[in-house]
């Protein structure tokens, strides 16, 4: 009885998920400069944020705050702040250091789990963007008379897509060729994601209320 529903939703989620965002250029910078196990873990935490949104969404606290121009500045300037942070950390990236005073430094820290999984959960969650569109799904797209048993569901696969698309960008970024080839540009190639998550706060800060 709802599959049209839920086939218009899903072509919907496929068509903002696949379009390059904070998303995308976190879990593609953690997989490349952290390794696989720790791109999974931000994909993951990404997906998980969409349980947040679906939430507020259906409690109807997404309206509020997209009528809200306290709420909505503050959100969108946490967000803004949160990218611009993580990107002047990653414009700060060294040079590596040379094969013999590499010997003399300790092992660097390995990323943790619990680490990737907040790094991709705060940047989901925090965008600005995401709220609209989430808001945007069940008040126009998803019929208010749907169930919300039904709805839940939605929220669930839509979850689920999110995390399983960004684990396989995180897989496909951190395979060996793949960071091999990032690792030849070092620190560049950090500087360079820098460039581009700063970029994205900068535009999220600018973000205006529909």
């Amino acid at each position: 009885m709802y599959w049209t529903e839920f086939l218009t939703v899903a072509l919907i989620h496929l068509l903002a998920v696949a379009s390059p965002g904070p998303d995308f250029a976190v879990v593609v910078r953690e997989s490349v400069a952290n390794g696989r196990r720790a791109g999974t873990w931000t994909a993951l935490g990404v997906g998980c944020a969409i349980f947040l949104h679906v939430t507020y969404s259906l409690l109807g606290i997404g309206l509020i705050v997209s009528q809200s121009i306290v709420l909505f500045s503050a959100l969108k300037w946490l967000a803004a702040a949160y990218l611009v942070y993580i990107g002047i950390k990653a414009l700060r990236a060294q040079p590596a250091v040379a094969a013999d005073e590499a010997q003399v430094v300790a092992e660097p820290v390995q990323r943790t789990a619990r680490g990737a999984f907040v790094s991709g959960f705060i940047t989901n969650g925090l965008n600005p963007k995401a709220t609209l569109f989430f808001l945007s799904l069940f008040t126009v797209v998803i019929n208010p008379h749907t169930p919300l048993l039904v709805q839940a569901g939605y929220g669930v696969y839509l979850a689920a897509a999110t995390a399983t698309w960004f684990c396989m960008v995180a897989w496909l970024f951190s395979q060996e060729r793949v960071r091999a080839g990032f690792s030849r540009m070092g620190h560049w190639f950090d500087r360079a994601m820098g460039v581009v998550l700063v970029g994205l706060g900068i535009k999220v800060a600018l973000a205006r209320m529909p």
